[in-house]
């Protein structure tokens, strides 16, 4: 008998270095796929799912090529880490 969810809508804020797996930068191909897995058995118990993923992984504003940079172009890179990321999560 499957357990009646708690919630039928949830948010999931997806760090991007859960992406990178044992990698130190970049996308674990196995760390996607087996996020990406435990997502859809969320979803096939009928849960709404959003998803907000990091770009951690990719890109740091903070890092020392982020700081020698313009605010703004910095968070630029950023976001495109995150749709970097999206793409990914969303192929897998």
């Amino acid at each position: 008998m499957t357990p009646t969810p708690a919630y039928r809508r949830i948010l999931l804020k997806l760090s991007g270095e859960a992406l990178r797996g044992k990698t130190e930068f970049g996308l674990d191909p196995g760390a996607v796929d087996q996020i990406a897995a435990e997502i859809q058995e969320v979803h096939d118990l009928k849960i709404g799912i959003a998803i907000v993923p990091g770009g951690g992984n990719i890109f740091r504003g903070d890092s020392v090529f982020g700081k020698r940079m313009d605010r703004v172009a910095a968070d630029h890179m950023g976001m495109l880490a995150t749709v970097i990321n999206s793409l990914a999560l969303q192929e897998a």
